[in-house]
């Protein structure tokens, strides 16, 4: 028997056993504490990489011009196209040539390429036809670590467990929030440094992020960095979404979530046995409501369903504030037509989460045969729906690759998908954006990178790890 034989042998006796163990896991999860299911998880992982030898999936490696690649060649999922630069071209050649594109072999397996903004509302509206479960990425995470999340549900299941949390984001609550908003915004700005560069998305962009996600989860305020290091190891598995990880640090960051999250609920339900008020944050809501007020009880559903709300208040804002930044510096002459007419700033925040689009797709799989844009599409095909590719749809965008911050239909965007499944806390993104926005414009005369910016590798995440700006203070009137 050959060592490549011998090695298929034992994987698969692996996962034969892994569908056994896993059976059992998720009928007797109740019973099992979230350390003792992650660490079966990690030795799991750990000894599939010791008999496959596949640690590492990704290599970067340069990519040529999407004009020199073969249509059929062309594998959007590629996690290096976006820190390269290339994957507006590559989209754009897909959206025009093949908008319903199948890639038969990739590291994620087959998938369908939907590329046009027409035809992702179509598939993000039916979910009887295009169901969003098991996951939402178009890889797996590594086995047992495929955690439970509402955004991964279909209804009923997924409209009961997020109606659980709806209304930390509901109108009357964001205008409550508006003046704490507020008063973050510009303590983090008046602390910012005039006299030399730094870094705007560890300064600016995660900070404010985190001291909005502690606000949301009631989670200790000195330790609010803690959620954005649990959301960026959580969205960086390379079988997941091609991101640079290390699964054991995954782990690790996991087992460290579980912990101060389960913390979280316990002490949060101790107050609230001894008397204290009900508050507005999402932990208080899940414990309120009857289908999720027992979720601490499904330890890996618990998890995934936080995991997924600190990602959610992460990603989508987080990018955007430095994508505005940068955008403003690649068509000046919208940065000076902002600071003519700071009226166009709530227009603009939709234009740039066009623009820059912080996750790329969704996945959904088939639930029958049926037919997209004249494709026929079986049943169990997986289908990517390429937001940041719908953003950039001609059809819709007049000049699509261009910042327009006064655009008529900016608000048409797909960043927040659509349907059942549209991000909840599309109306918090806004009003963070907002805010900042307009207190950056009193402040501050310009806002210049100063280096090129660093890009996260993921397919999923369009994220800027690294933005080194200036700024240039308003002239004080005498």
């Amino acid at each position: 028997m050959t060592m490549k034989t011998l090695s298929q042998t034992i994987i698969s006796t692996m996962r034969s056993a892994g569908d056994s163990v896993q059976s059992a896991a998720e009928a007797a999860q109740s019973a099992l504490p979230m350390n003792v299911l992650l660490r079966g998880a990690q030795l799991y992982d750990k000894t599939r990489r010791m008999v496959t030898g596949d640690d590492k999936i990704f290599t970067e490696t340069p990519i040529p011009p999407a004009a020199d690649v073969a249509l059929a060649d062309i594998d959007l999922s590629n996690p290096f196209l976006y820190r390269q630069g290339r994957w507006a071209e590559y989209a754009e050649r897909v959206r025009n040539e093949a908008p319903v594109h199948f890639r038969p072999e990739s590291p994620f397996g087959p998938f369908w390429s939907v590329t046009r903004h027409a035809d992702i509302i179509t598939v993000d509206k039916n979910h009887e036809v295009f169901s969003a479960e098991p996951f939402i990425i178009i890889g797996e995470p590594p086995r047992f670590m495929d955690v439970a999340m509402f955004i991964a549900m279909d209804p009923p299941r997924h409209d009961q467990q997020r109606a659980a949390v709806q209304g930390v984001v509901a109108p009357k609550n964001l205008r409550e929030m508006e003046g704490l908003i507020r008063s973050r915004v510009r303590e983090v700005l008046d602390d910012l440094p005039t006299d030399r560069p730094f870094n705007w998305v560890q300064d600016v962009s995660i900070e404010l992020t985190a001291r909005m996600l502690a606000t949301l989860l009631d989670f200790p305020y000195d330790q609010r960095r803690k959620l954005v290091e649990w959301s960026d190891l959580a969205g960086s598995m390379e079988q997941a979404n091609g991101g640079q990880s290390d699964n054991d640090e995954v782990f690790r960051g996991m087992l460290d979530a579980a912990k101060g999250l389960s913390a979280l609920w316990h002490d949060k339900a101790a107050r609230r046995a001894a008397g204290e008020e009900p508050g507005f944050d999402l932990i208080t809501m899940l414990q309120s409501n009857e289908d999720t007020k027992d979720l601490i009880d499904r330890p890996m559903e618990f998890l995934g369903n936080l995991i997924l709300l600190i990602i959610g208040g992460n990603d989508t804002t987080r990018n955007s504030m430095s994508g505005g930044v940068l955008a403003l510096n690649r068509f000046p002459d919208q940065f000076e037509k902002l600071k003519a007419n700071p009226d166009l700033i709530p227009n603009m925040v939709s234009e740039i989460i066009r623009w820059q689009t912080p996750l790329a797709y969704m996945r959904r799989v088939a639930t029958c045969d049926t037919i997209l844009n004249g494709q026929f599409i079986r049943k169990g095909d997986k289908l990517v729906m390429w937001y940041a590719s719908g953003n950039r749809d001609e059809r819709v965008f007049d000049r699509p690759e261009e910042l327009i911050i006064d655009r008529k239909n900016a608000r048409n965007h797909i960043a927040f998908g659509f349907g059942v499944h549209r991000c909840m806390g599309n109306r918090l993104a806004e009003l963070q954006l907002r805010i900042l926005w307009e207190e950056l414009l009193p402040r501050f005369e310009n806002i210049e990178v100063v280096d090129e910016p660093e890009y996260v590798q993921s397919n999923f995440v369009r994220g800027i790890s690294k933005l080194m700006v200036r700024l240039t203070p308003k002239a004080e009137v005498s």
